[in-house]
Parts: C-alpha cells; structure tokens; sequence
C-alpha cells in the first residue's frame, strides 16, 4: 500500500511523527514518551496505536517499544516534510515569528492538499534560488510592505537598491 492509499487522521499522525521524533532523539519510543511528547494520557495513547497497528503503521506489544514499519516511516517523513516545508514558508518568507509559524505548520500540514504542497515546495526553492544572490527585490518589497503596509513607489524601490549596494 502506498503512502498516499493510506488514509489516517491528522491525530494519528501526529502520533506517528511524534514515533519517529523519539526514535530520532532517543533511538526508541515508549508509551509514556509519546505520551509526554503529545500532552495526552497514556490510555489515549494505547488506542492510537491500536489503531496505527491495525493499518500496519506500527509494530507494537503492550510494555514494550513502538517500531514504526516501513509504511509508516514514509508516512512519518511525508508528514514531517509538509510541516518542515509549510514552517519554512510561514517563518521565512511571510516572517511570522517561530512559535506561531510552528503552531500553525502543525494545523496546515494534515489539510494542505498534495497540489499546494508541491507547489509551496517548488516557490519556496524558487525564492531560495533568489536568495542565493541576495533577497530578490520582490521580496525586499513585501518585507517593506509588511513593515509600513505601503508599497515601495519606484522612486523609493532605488533608493532601497542603492542602499543594498552599499
């Protein structure tokens, strides 16, 4: 089954990111890790996995470590790249501070659509090619925009020129 036949709650996955967190971290997940990593009890816990198990999402015995299986560490790095990349946006391109961008990237990236995704990944290596010389005068532009709430006229877009040469 592929990543994308694999329909499961944004609850579920967050509970699946959260797995390969802690083995990422710590090399192991426990019950009571995730637990502390979601803010839930351990008994919401056991039921998430009960349902992870049954999608062969996870490999689990009761008093012992969760295992994520092969589909479920692609279903992992799947929701871990849309929040990473819907973040990166929110925190690098609109500058909406780390903890706002991180809340919101943790609500965007269960409902953003494979079609926005790719899209919001291709502008994002867009703007970073831009960024590789320097920012782009466009995004010089909003930046001052998102300062003043004013558009840059031209005669002021080559004064901001001429300042960024100096």
């Amino acid at each position: 089954m592929s990543v994308e036949a694999i329909r499961i709650s944004s609850n579920m996955e967050d509970y699946l990111e959260a797995i390969a967190l802690l083995k990422r971290e710590k090399g192991i997940a426990r019950v009571s890790d995730i637990g502390k990593v979601l803010r839930v009890k351990k008994p919401s816990v056991n039921a998430a996995l009960v349902t992870l198990a049954k999608n062969d999402l996870i490999l689990h015995e009761r008093y012992s470590v969760v295992e994520l299986t092969r589909e479920g560490r692609k279903l992992a790095a799947n929701v871990q790249e849309r929040h990473d990349t819907v973040f990166k946006f929110l925190s690098r391109i609109l500058e909406i501070d780390g903890k706002t961008a991180q809340a919101d990237a943790c609500k965007i990236e269960h409902a953003i659509s494979p079609m926005t995704f790719n899209r919001l990944t291709k502008f994002i290596r867009f703007v970073e090619i831009g960024l590789g010389r320097g920012n782009p005068q466009w995004l010089k532009s909003f930046k001052h925009y998102l300062k003043t709430g004013k558009k840059l006229s031209c005669k002021m877009r080559q004064t901001a020129l001429k300042k960024g040469k100096e």
